[in-house]
């Protein structure tokens, strides 16, 4: 069994993605999930931001004249989503060193929800003593599997032991924190615990953590139509801030909470925050760690398929301060409920 979680304390777990070098093998196939369902502003950014001359994936006029009668998705969209919906499985990759093929079968529009699964070719030597290199063959498609896309690239991948995110300590391996379910010959991904899954006092470690950058704080600023200066106005943050850029802070909450999705990603609705403390700002260059602690569980009493758990989530930042906490509860599906996963193909 792979695990999604290291053991690191008493009751305490590491989220962990992506697998050693040592545990591909060839012939073994991946359904990497989610997907994701790509707009026709996702096609125009990505177009202006790398000044893609080629009009036909943002001039609908222009398209409308062509074989295809709208903007067509450009490849190099589809190209980074495939790689990094794959990224749960090849999380401990080094780095990518080269594709044989990226070929584009069919044509994507915005609308269309993009999938992808992978195939291992082949696990031979690195090119250092840390990393073994994995040959492998990822596929697109559409949610009725039509294919869309293969491409056929070749990735460095830290043995285990090696490499900066190794974690010392055993994998949990309880089939709870499974990163994996068997459909026929296809490992699924999987992530989220169970209502039955959810101990109280058991402590979970988010990964990845998350860094705060000055484009990202200023862009929500302005999405959230915030007024404060504090937030994106640079001369008066230079003068009134002595230069430190504090980042928002219903931001750094919605960071930090979506940091938490991975363990409980099996929450059909978010319930309330509670007792939420910012003891210290978070500025742009921080780092933030999150962690959460299953406090209790109880039956709902109006929806049998699900569950309520309540949980409390504290954020430290690079130098250990807590700069957020906490609780919310959240109405989690059981297993044997109906659920939308096996429909939907996770």
């Amino acid at each position: 069994m792979f695990s999604a979680y290291y053991r690191v304390g008493e009751n305490r777990y590491q989220e962990r993605f992506g697998l050693d070098f040592e545990d591909f093998a060839p012939g073994q196939r991946f359904r990497h999930r989610p997907g994701i369902t790509l707009s026709q502003q996702d096609n125009t950014d990505e177009a202006l931001d790398t000044l893609n001359a080629a009009m036909l994936h943002y001039d609908a006029h222009y398209a409308d004249a062509t074989t295809w009668k709208r903007p067509l998705m450009v490849s190099t969209v589809t190209l980074q989503k495939v790689i990094g919906m794959a990224s749960k499985t090849f999380g401990r990759r080094q780095r990518l060193l080269g594709f044989s093929e990226i070929a584009l079968t069919a044509p994507l529009f915005g609308g269309d929800t993009l999938y992808t699964d992978s195939t291992i070719q082949a696990c031979e030597p690195g090119p250092d003593a840390d990393t073994g290199a994995v040959r492998v063959l990822l596929s697109a498609m559409k949610p009725d599997g039509s294919a869309v896309g293969r491409f056929t690239c070749t990735m460095a991948i830290y043995r285990r032991g090696a490499g900066p995110d190794a974690i010392a300590g055993e994998a949990a391996n309880q089939p709870r924190f499974a990163a994996y379910h068997q459909d026929g010959d296809e490992l699924v991904e999987q992530v989220g615990l169970f209502f039955e899954d959810c101990i109280p006092g058991e402590s979970f470690i988010h990964y990845p953590r998350r860094s705060f950058f000055r484009e990202d704080s200023v862009r929500h600023a302005w999405r959230a139509l915030e007024l404060g200066p504090q937030y994106h106005d640079l001369d008066w943050i230079e003068r009134h801030g002595g230069g430190r850029h504090v980042v928002g802070e219903t931001y750094v909450i919605s960071v930090a909470t979506a940091a938490t999705t991975r363990t409980f990603g099996r929450v059909a609705a978010n319930l309330g925050w509670y007792d939420i403390a910012l003891p210290n700002p978070v500025f742009v260059g921080d780092t933030i760690e999150v962690e959460s602690t299953i406090l209790e569980t109880r039956e709902s009493r109006s929806r049998p398929q699900e569950g309520i758990v309540s949980v409390a989530t504290r954020a430290r930042n690079q130098h250990g301060e807590e700069v957020l906490s906490y609780r919310r509860n959240l109405l989690v599906y059981r297993r044997a409920a109906e659920t939308p996963y096996r429909q939907a193909g996770y």
